[in-house]
């Protein structure tokens, strides 16, 4: 009998979970962290490591009181976190900045940047993150820093992911080259790939832009999957925690990785990790590259298979919005969305209010909603919402499937799923297909997974996924609604990427708007 501590960073606050390796879970506690958003830059997203590391102490030492587990008997420590959330060091690993989330998009035009010479230089690198490079990731982020604060250009020593700065923090790294690099995150933000050598050239690095000279070697050091180790537990964080000096801490990841993991993802799975955005999850044994799809990344989920990343810039996000300029809130608005049929709003609601993640990648779209009349109620968008989210997915399982990765059961993970039954049916009614949730709170146990490893408690990803995943819930589709969805989705791709791509060939859009209204009529009549 073995316990780990599985720690899961969001957008908003830390998550830490004690794991039985015989019993399963004994107690989970979080605690929060202040983001910090400009109203007059919606594109400005930041958070501070030292905010988040008290919120892991606190974490820490409420979820072993909760368990009754003195923090002695933890065994090992695992951490995933948000990303690409990318931080500039000195050469002490002291922040020069806060954290940019990975929800900060001011680096749209770096991102432009990267994506166009790319392409003229006929870089590898793009075609393995669905030939276009997101304002989201880790070398737009950095460049966008060192334009923007020539001021500590003279102190920055490294770049770290924000699973990375942890890890080390925790093991009491003080010196940049000795950071363990996760492969995961420098694998699916920062083209890193062992079949080029690594990181892109610093011949293409330097083209980009003079102040990224020298910054591969700046970014150099060991890169590794998650089996293998980012070192021990420092007595300095071991004494703020009140756990043991000296546990193994394993080589962090993201959270949508790990937590595909903890819902008990194998290959052919594909999970949805639903929570303020969506990270889409998949694994395969032989590689497929698949245009529009951020990240093929070998090792990076599972360290035997390649895994797979697309997603939402925006899912819970628009929820909330829509209940906030309602004046209330998501769980209010959700009451007797069990009433509501497919199609029966009208109303077709795109998701790029944070612009576009996959398939389009494009920062620079907004939300859109149409079939708007005098009697619609906010209640009715959130509606359209989740159905618009669910027909964006589809779009990104269809091309998955287009290009070779299977998709033959489909898991909705996060938070989202475990508190909207009714999401849940809409998703499976859209995509066709049996949605499989998990009978309880996945997250944070794939890091406990990745602990249980480190501890030695298990030999394998698959022998520890046995003894700590939940069973599951299943949402078979409707075959009513199916049928309704069936006809929307077509005009949903239609307007998708009619006014989602640049320069797109023209799609007839005049049929859109009277075949929603047809819809509608036929679903409340």
């Amino acid at each position: 009998m073995v316990i780990v501590a599985g720690v899961d960073f969001g957008t908003l606050s830390v998550r830490v979970t004690l794991v039985d390796s015989a019993r399963g879970r004994l107690g989970t506690a979080s605690a929060e962290y202040p983001l910090a958003r400009r109203r007059d830059d919606p594109d400005y997203a930041t958070q501070s490591h030292q905010d988040q590391m008290q919120a892991l102490v606190k974490a820490m030492r409420q979820a072993c009181e909760q368990a009754k587990v003195p923090g002695n008997e933890v065994a090992a420590i695992a951490i995933d976190t948000t990303g690409s959330s990318v931080i500039p060091v000195d050469d002490q690993l002291q922040p020069l900045n806060d954290y940019y989330l990975w929800c900060d998009h001011r680096a749209h035009r770096e991102a432009r940047e990267i994506t166009e010479l790319a392409h003229r230089e006929e870089l590898e690198a793009i075609d393995w993150c669905g030939g276009v490079y997101s304002h989201e990731w880790g070398f737009a982020k950095l460049l966008h820093w060192l334009r923007h604060n020539p001021d500590k250009r003279d102190r920055f020593a490294t770049a770290l992911e924000n699973c990375d700065m942890v890890a080390a923090t925790l093991c009491g790294i003080t010196n940049p080259r000795q950071v363990k690099r996760s492969i995961c995150a420098m694998g699916h933000k920062w083209m890193w790939n062992p079949r080029w050598g690594g990181l892109p050239p610093q011949e293409f690095l330097s083209k980009l832009d003079p102040l990224f000279d020298g910054v591969r070697a700046k970014l150099d050091g060991e890169y590794l999957t998650s089996d293998k180790l980012a070192g021990h537990l420092s007595p300095a964080w071991a004494e703020q925690m009140g756990l043991r000096a000296g546990i193994p801490i394993p080589v962090g990841a993201f959270d949508a990785h790990w937590d595909a993991l903890g819902a008990n993802c194998r290959e052919g799975d594909v999970v949805n990790v639903v929570g303020t955005s969506t990270c889409i999850i998949a694994m395969q044994s032989k590689t497929r590259l698949v245009p529009g799809v951020c990240g093929v990344v070998p090792g990076s989920v599972h360290p035997a298979y390649t895994g797979v990343e697309a997603g939402l810039s925006a899912t819970g996000d628009i929820f909330e919005a829509i209940a906030k300029r309602a004046g209330t809130k998501v769980s209010e608005l959700s009451k007797d969305l069990e009433n509501y049929r497919a199609g029966q709003t009208g109303l077709l609601r795109l998701s790029w209010d944070n612009g576009d993640r996959t398939v389009l990648v494009n920062p620079e779209l907004g939300g859109i909603t149409l079939g708007w009349n005098l009697i619609h109620t906010a209640q009715d968008e959130l509606f359209a919402a989740i159905e618009g989210t669910a027909m964006h997915t589809r779009i990104i399982l269809e091309r998955m499937a287009e290009y070779g990765v299977p998709v033959e059961r489909v898991i909705n993970a996060g938070g989202i799923p475990q508190n909207n039954t009714r999401l849940n049916q809409i998703y499976a009614d859209v995509l066709g297909k049996p949605v499989l949730v998990p009978d309880g709170i996945p997250t944070s146990l794939g890091s406990g997974i990745f602990a249980f490893l480190a501890a030695g408690a298990f030999q394998s990803v698959e022998e520890a996924q046995a003894a700590v995943c939940l069973p599951f819930k299943t949402y078979t589709p409707d075959p009513q609604a199916h049928a309704v969805y069936n006809r929307l989705f077509p005009l949903y791709r239609n307007v998708y990427f009619a006014m989602g791509k640049p320069h797109a060939e023209a799609i007839p859009l005049g049929d859109v708007l009277p075949t929603l209204r047809i819809i509608a009529q036929q679903q409340i009549s």
